[in-house]
């Protein structure tokens, strides 16, 4: 049974209350609670929230006094939405795994570690070598040597070409396409000669791949994905392509050919890299940036097309919305300067 207080044990947290332990059955909103449920409260402005709550139990910040009466148990956490996390994967995850190899297409040569789950209609291809606790689900495709790591999620209609490597403990979900050939064309007499693309795509561990992404094989060498590096929905990596650990990269991105974008980057949705870049680590590219060079220095905030430093950007958009104005002025300084051409000249 998992009670307030083995919840507060679990994560490391604390408590002090009068109150008894309560059973917790689900999480929640802190609005949509009741008294079996658990909530977390982080951020100020949810404070009022928080005194309506009818959550059994409620992580909050370290050091968090109340101001009005609680009715749950409040269980002190320096971290309450990571540690609410935490509490969510253990214990309400709804995708629960099964284990055992069901009816699917499976070389003799390709190695199956334990407790993994291969769904039926499963295709691996001979050389393979999948970890163990690893689940495939309907309909993926398991290509020539791919190395598939230790606890990692294959969901429904992934694509893994030949030769590449998954690393431990990575969730690649729906339709994603890992090691597709890269977009390498030589031109020849007016038209356009594929270049045989040999390489691969590594993606190292926990590592996440969003629905309908794609990662292009290299050229030669590997398309490297590093440690902890998240993509969303429909994000484009061209091949030879190297993120950095820990980079997250939002929906709809695309980043072009043999670009390196350093550690801990965040690219917001619809931004783009052109080819050859280098990305210092911790830059942050705001929604439908574009950028079109180096980024040297490390820490910078950037935003538009092409990207500058936010704010740059924000006082171009200001002096571009004062563009009507100012074409306004010019013509009433002109309407102005005939007038005293005429008075200085008269006829």
């Amino acid at each position: 049974m998992l009670t307030a207080f083995g919840i507060s044990d679990e994560i490391g947290g604390s408590y002090a209350t009068l109150l008894l332990d309560r059973e917790i059955k689900r999480a929640s909103k802190l609005e949509d609670g009741s008294p079996d449920s658990l909530g977390f409260f982080s951020n100020p402005k949810y404070e009022q929230s928080l005194y309506a709550s009818l959550c059994g139990a409620v992580i909050v910040p370290s050091g968090f006094i109340p101001q009005k009466p609680v009715l749950g148990i409040l269980i002190h956490h320096e971290n309450p939405y990571f540690a609410f996390c935490t509490i969510l994967s253990k214990h309400f995850n709804p995708n629960r795994h099964r284990t055992g190899v069901e009816s699917s297409t499976i070389h003799a040569s390709v190695k199956l570690a334990s407790n993994v789950h291969i769904a039926q209609t499963v295709y691996i291809e001979e050389g393979a070598d999948i970890g163990c606790h690893s689940v495939l689900y309907p309909n993926v495709y398991i290509g020539r040597n791919v190395v598939i790591g230790e606890h990692c999620v294959l969901y429904p209609n992934a694509v893994i070409y030949a030769d590449c490597i998954v690393g431990n403990h990575c969730i690649i979900h729906a339709g994603a396409v890992i090691g597709s050939d890269g977009f390498g064309f030589a031109p020849s007499n007016g038209k356009y000669e594929k270049i045989p693309q040999i390489g691969n795509v590594i993606l190292e561990d926990w590592v996440e791949v969003g629905s309908n992404s794609t990662i292009d094989r290299a050229s030669l060498g590997s398309t490297v994905i590093k440690t902890g590096t998240k993509l969303d929905n429909l994000v484009h990596i061209a091949h030879n392509v190297e993120i950095g650990e820990h980079t997250v990269i939002a929906a709809q991105t695309g980043i072009a050919g043999s670009t390196k974008i350093g550690s801990h980057s965040q690219f917001g949705g619809q931004s783009g890299a052109a080819g050859h870049l280098n990305i210092a680590p911790h830059t942050s590219l705001g929604a439908r940036g574009g950028l079109t060079g180096n980024i040297t220095a490390p820490n910078q905030n950037l935003t538009g097309m092409p990207a500058t430093d936010v704010r740059t950007f924000l006082k171009s958009i200001a002096n571009t919305r004062r563009i009507p104005v100012i074409l306004a002025e010019i013509e009433q300084l002109k309407i102005e300067i005939a007038l005293l051409n005429q008075n200085n000249h008269p006829k």
